[in-house]
Formats: structure tokens, C-alpha cells, sequence
């Protein structure tokens, strides 16, 4: 990782482009997650949980069938019981930030630039969302890589953006400004202002492609994992619901909301910004940045009304 976002980014700039493209991608996803494993064995390794898991340790024999475990989230990863409340889309390590210069959380563009991460062409989405806030979820390889529903709320739109497959690892981001935008990724924006929904406005779902992840399964089920479906435009969304698999790799979600439509939670909020700890990201931004490990479908922020909370 570090040959790649140094010396061979500099110095060899076609071997770069050939590192982060998505035939090597695949073959290092292939070369990497596909071979015969002892599942007992690396989930002791990497602090995994076979328990929770809907088959045993006996059918997940490879690390892609590690990967890409499904678990009994509906015992295993609670949900508020706020009809307000705004839940993480998946096991992660969190950060929250604005796009506002008048809010506390402003971060400049490191991440992603916010017309890249939305795709320079929709206009209708960016003037949307211009000024509003964000959540980046990073998921380390050893995660659950279902993405669950944040929000309870209506798809007006859902669309690819091409990309890179650069690695999401807080060394290429520091090392390669806004990565994030320069990735292969996939945009959900659900409308929660309808009857059912959240109450929180418009949200942007935004799933990234990263080093060894050529594809984003979407596959929403409505109960548990049954009945899996493309997510289209026009379909309800239900808060804390799969919604989408990543395939081998590390990988990003980023949830972009309004200007004043959600307030995150306090600890969080602090968490981050803790003069005490530091962080791989912290040398980057040049202050304390520390990320949250949040599990699936628990609260991270709560929703606004139109005007904003009190």
C-alpha cells in the first residue's frame, strides 16, 4: 500500500493507473478472498464473531464467504425504536463533517470534492444538498459488508458514477486528496419527507468501490435477506433493511444530508475532535480527527424539521 501511494504514484504513473484499475482489482480480490481457508482459524485471527452469523463456520471456507457473511442482524445489531432516528448503514469506523464554513464541522475538501462525490451533472442533487453535512463509514476488510438502510424514505434517484478503484486506507487518502471521489461508486438519494419516512429531507446515499472491489451488489430485502431486489427509483426503503453487499475488499459509504436536517450524536461529535488521542488522519487534516467504530443500524444522528432543530 505504501509502494503504490508513494514511489509508484510518483514516480511511475502508468504503473499507478494500473495498480488502481478494475482488472487489478479483480485479480487481486480473486488472489486474495478465493482460496481454501480454515474459517475458525482467521475469525480468531481477525476478532470475528461466527455466532452472529446466519450459516456456520463450516460453509464459510473461503475469505470471500467470510466477506460477504450474512448474520442475524435482527438480533444481533438492535434498532432504535425513534422514527427519527438516522442509523449507520454499516459496521464502520466513523466520521462526521459539513460542507458549511459557519459550522463547527467544516473539514475542507480532503475526502472527496462535494461535486465529484454527487457527479459534476447532476445539478438538481448538488443545489439539493450544497451547504449540508456528512458521515464517511469506513469498513475495514475484517467488517460485515452489508450496507443496511440509514434511512426510511422514498429513492428519486439512484445512478453510477465512474471510477478508480483507489484503497480507502487513511494512508492513500492522506497520501491522494479526495479519493473518495475519484472511485467507482454508486449514488441513492431517498426522500425521507414522505408518510413512513424519517423526516430528515433528502439523503444521499453514496457507496464506494476501493482497491479489490469491482462490484456493488444491490439487493434490498424487506424481511431479513429474503426476496432480494435492485434497488430502483420509486421503491420505499425501510429504515435499518439490507440494501446492498460489497464485494471483497475495503470499502466507503458516505451519507450526504441537507443543511440543517439532522443533528449527529453528541458522542460521536466529541469523539472525534478528542485533543487526547490522534489518529492517521489527524497528520493529514493537521488536528485531532479520531473515528467512531458504530455497528449496523445503530442511531448516529437524529432527524430535523424543515426549519431545523431547536
Amino acid at each position: 500500500m505504501n509502494l503504490i501511494y508513494s514511489s509508484a504514484r510518483e514516480s511511475a504513473p502508468r504503473l499507478f493507473r494500473a495498480l488502481t484499475s478494475a482488472r487489478c482489482s479483480r485479480l487481486l480480490g480473486f488472489l486474495n478472498y478465493d482460496a481454501p481457508v480454515s474459517a475458525k482459524r482467521v475469525a480468531e485471527s481477525l476478532g470475528l464473531d461466527l455466532t452472529e452469523c446466519v450459516k456456520g463456520a463450516d460453509a464459510l471456507d473461503t475469505p470471500r464467504k467470510l466477506f460477504e457473511r450474512r448474520i442475524r442482524f435482527w438480533e444481533a445489531r438492535p434498532m432504535p425504536d425513534d422514527p427519527r432516528s438516522v442509523v449507520s448503514p454499516a459496521d464502520s469506523r466513523m466520521l462526521v463533517g459539513s460542507f458549511s464554513e459557519q459550522s463547527q464541522l467544516f473539514l475542507k475538501e480532503k475526502f472527496f470534492h462535494f461535486d465529484d462525490l454527487i457527479g459534476p451533472a447532476r445539478r438538481v442533487w448538488l443545489e439539493a444538498f450544497r451547504g449540508g453535512s456528512f458521515a464517511v463509514f469506513r469498513l475495514t476488510p475484517e467488517k460485515y459488508h452489508y450496507n443496511h438502510a440509514p434511512v426510511s424514505g422514498t429513492v428519486r434517484a439512484i445512478y453510477e458514477v465512474v471510477g478508480a478503484y483507489h484503497s480507502c486506507n487513511p494512508g492513500a487518502v492522506v497520501a491522494l486528496a479526495t479519493p473518495y471521489s475519484k472511485n467507482k461508486r454508486v449514488v441513492t438519494v431517498i426522500d425521507t419527507d414522505v408518510p413512513g419516512g424519517t423526516g430528515a429531507g433528502l439523503v444521499a446515499m453514496v457507496e464506494i468501490v476501493a482497491l479489490m472491489i469491482g462490484d456493488i451488489l444491490q439487493c434490498y430485502s424487506e424481511r431479513r435477506y429474503d426476496s432480494p431486489r435492485e434497488v430502483t427509483r420509486g421503491m420505499f426503503l425501510r429504515k435499518g433493511q439490507p440494501k446492498s453487499l460489497y464485494r471483497p475488499g475495503s470499502s466507503v459509504d458516505v451519507l450526504v444530508f441537507q443543511q440543517g436536517r439532522v443533528r449527529f450524536s453528541e458522542d460521536i461529535v466529541t469523539n472525534m475532535y478528542h485533543q487526547g488521542a490522534r489518529s492517521r488522519f489527524s497528520l493529514g487534516f493537521g488536528r485531532p480527527l479520531v473515528e467512531t467504530d458504530v455497528k449496523a443500524r445503530s442511531e448516529i444522528a437524529a432527524a430535523c424539521p424543515p426549519g431545523g432543530c431547536p
